[in-house]
C-alpha cells in the first residue's frame, strides 16, 4: 500500500476510535467513581459534579509513543519526573548560586518554582474552564483539586474553616496528601529544613486566582518533606495572608514563613526602578540649585567687572568669570541629559569650544577651530568628563587670550586605542615665554586636574604655537 494512503487510513481509524470513545463517555456510569478530593459537606454537591466533569475529560486518552504524543480530550500533555522539579532542581540552583550562600540560592530556586507553578495553574485553569464550559467561580475552583489529582500533583483535602469567596476575604485552608514534591524528598531519603511543596503552592494559587479573578498566593505551613504529619497550605490575597499565617503560627508555635509573591523579581525590579527615578530626580534638583548658584556668582562677577577700571584686574576678573561660566555649562551639558551616567564627548567638547570662541571672537579675533575624533567609545563618565572640560577650558582660554589680532587656528584631536585616550590641543600663537616668571594659575589648574584623573600631561612650546598632550586610561 502507498505510504500516503496508509497514513490516510490510519487517520480514519483514529477518527472512528475517537467517535466511539465519545459515545462511551456519554454512557459512563459514575456510580463506581472514586473520590479524589475531600471537602466539607457544604461543598460536597459541587465537587461531586467536578469529579464527573474531570473524570469525563481524562477518559478521552490517546497515547502514542511512536509519535511522541500524549493527548487528553484534544490537549497535548507531557510527563516529567517529579524529582527533577523538586530536590534535584534545588541542588542545581544551589550549585549555580553558591556564591550567594545556600539560603539565598534556595530562595532564588523557590521563587522560580513558584512562578512557574503559578503560571501553569492559571493557564491550565483557563483552558479547562473554556473546554468544560464552566462559568461560576466556585464551579471553576472545584475542578482544580480534581484536575490536580488526575495530573499527579496531589490529593486535596479542603478543611472546614475555608471561605472561598470572590473578594478580599477569600480564605482557603487545605492539605495536599501524597504531594509529588514531598514524596520525591521522602523517596530519596532526604529531609528538608523548610516546606518543599513550592510548585504545589504556585499551581493551586494560580488555578484559584484564575477561577475567582482576584490575586491570590499560597503558603505551605506544614510539610511531610520536613517531617510534619501533613502538607498544609493557607491561601489568601497577598495583602491579607500575613494575618492568617500569624494566627496559625501563634496557635502552633511554628516558625515564621516567607510569603511567595508572583514574579517577586519583577516586584523588586519595579521598586529599584522607582528608587532610581527618585534618585535621578533628586540629582537633577541638586544640579538645578548648583547651576542657579553658579549663575548668581557669575552675575556678581559681572557687576564687579563693570566697576573696575584697571585693565589687568578686569582681565583677571574676566578669566574667573569664564571659569564659572564653563562650570555652569558643563553642568548643563551633563545633567541636562536624560542619561546621567555618561557624557557624549564630541558634543561636549565642541559645545564648550564654540562657547569660548564666541566670547573671544567678540574682541575682534578671527578664530578657526578644527576638531578630529577617532573614538570607538564616544562617551565618558561624568567623574572624568568634568575635569576634562575644565582642562579644555584653561587650554582654550589661554590660547584665545593670546591670539592677538591675527587669524587664530586652534586644533583639537582626540583618539582611543582600546587602552588609552589621547587628547591633543594646539594653537598657532606665540607659545610660552622663554623665561616665565612663575607658573600661571591656568597651567597650575591644568596640572592639578590632570592629577585628579591620573592623566599624563606633556606641553611643548615654540614660536609656531603651544601644544598640550594628555593621556589617560579608559
Amino acid at each position: 500500500m502507498d505510504p500516503h494512503n496508509e497514513l490516510q487510513e490510519l487517520r480514519k481509524q483514529l477518527d472512528q476510535l475517537r467517535k466511539e470513545n465519545s459515545r462511551l463517555r456519554e454512557q459512563l456510569d459514575f456510580s463506581h467513581l472514586k473520590k479524589t478530593v475531600i471537602v466539607p459537606d457544604q461543598f460536597k454537591e459541587i465537587f461531586d459534579q467536578a469529579e464527573q466533569n474531570v473524570y469525563r475529560y481524562f477518559s478521552d486518552v490517546y497515547n502514542s509513543a511512536e509519535h511522541g504524543e500524549i493527548d487528553i480530550s484534544g490537549e497535548r500533555y507531557v510527563l516529567i519526573r517529579s524529582a527533577s522539579l523538586s530536590y534535584e532542581f534545588l541542588d542545581i540552583i544551589k550549585e549555580l548560586y553558591r556564591n550567594n550562600g545556600e539560603q539565598e540560592a534556595i530562595r532564588i530556586g523557590n521563587n522560580f518554582l513558584f512562578d512557574i507553578g503559578h503560571v501553569l495553574g492559571k493557564k491550565d485553569s483557563k483552558a479547562f474552564h473554556e473546554k468544560m464550559h464552566l462559568t461560576e467561580p466556585i464551579q471553576k475552583l472545584s475542578a482544580g483539586p480534581v484536575h490536580f489529582a488526575y495530573t499527579g500533583w496531589a490529593n486535596v483535602e479542603i478543611l472546614p474553616d475555608s471561605k472561598p469567596s470572590p473578594d478580599e476575604n477569600f480564605y482557603l485552608h487545605y492539605h495536599h496528601h501524597n504531594s509529588f514534591e514531598a514524596q520525591a524528598w521522602k523517596k530519596a531519603g532526604r529531609l528538608s529544613d523548610r516546606p518543599v511543596c513550592v510548585m504545589n503552592s504556585g499551581y493551586s494559587s494560580g488555578w484559584c486566582e484564575e477561577s475567582f479573578g482576584i490575586p491570590l498566593t499560597a503558603v505551605e505551613v506544614t510539610c511531610e518533606g520536613r517531617g510534619d504529619n501533613y502538607c498544609t497550605f493557607i491561601m489568601a490575597p497577598p495583602h491579607k495572608i500575613g494575618d492568617y499565617i500569624k494566627e496559625f503560627t501563634d496557635q502552633s508555635g511554628a516558625e515564621e514563613y516567607e510569603v511567595p509573591v508572583f514574579f517577586k523579581r519583577k516586584v523588586v525590579e519595579d521598586k529599584l526602578r522607582d528608587s532610581l527615578v527618585q534618585k535621578e530626580t533628586l540629582l537633577k534638583e541638586v544640579h538645578h540649585r548648583v547651576k542657579n548658584n553658579l549663575q548668581i556668582i557669575s552675575s556678581l562677577f559681572r557687576l564687579q567687572l563693570n566697576t573696575l577700571h584697571d585693565v589687568k584686574l578686569k582681565e583677571v576678573f574676566l578669566t574667573s568669570l569664564n571659569r564659572v561660566n564653563t562650570m555652569a555649562q558643563i553642568h548643563e551639558l551633563i545633567y541636562g541629559d536624560k542619561d546621567l551616567t555618561s557624557v557624549d564627548l564630541i558634543h561636549y567638547f565642541e559645545q564648550l569650544l564654540s562657547s569660548l570662541a564666541q566670547i573671544y571672537s567678540s574682541k575682534g579675533n578671527e578664530i578657526t577651530i578644527e576638531t578630529s575624533f577617532e573614538l570607538e567609545k564616544k562617551t565618558l563618565d561624568p567623574d572624568r568628563a568634568i575635569p576634562l572640560g575644565l582642562i579644555l577650558n584653561e587650554m582654550a582660554t589661554n590660547a584665545f587670550k593670546y591670539a592677538g589680532g591675527k587669524e587664530a587656528v586652534f586644533t583639537l584631536r582626540m583618539r582611543y586605542d582600546n587602552e588609552n585616550y589621547y587628547l591633543d590641543f594646539s594653537d598657532n600663537g606665540p607659545g610660552l615665554p622663554d623665561q616665565p616668571k612663575q607658573t600661571s594659575l591656568g597651567l597650575s589648574l591644568i596640572e592639578i586636574l590632570c592629577e585628579q584623573i591620573d592623566a599624563e600631561l606633556k606641553i611643548s612650546s615654540s614660536k609656531n604655537g603651544l601644544a598640550y598632550s594628555i593621556k589617560f586610561t579608559k
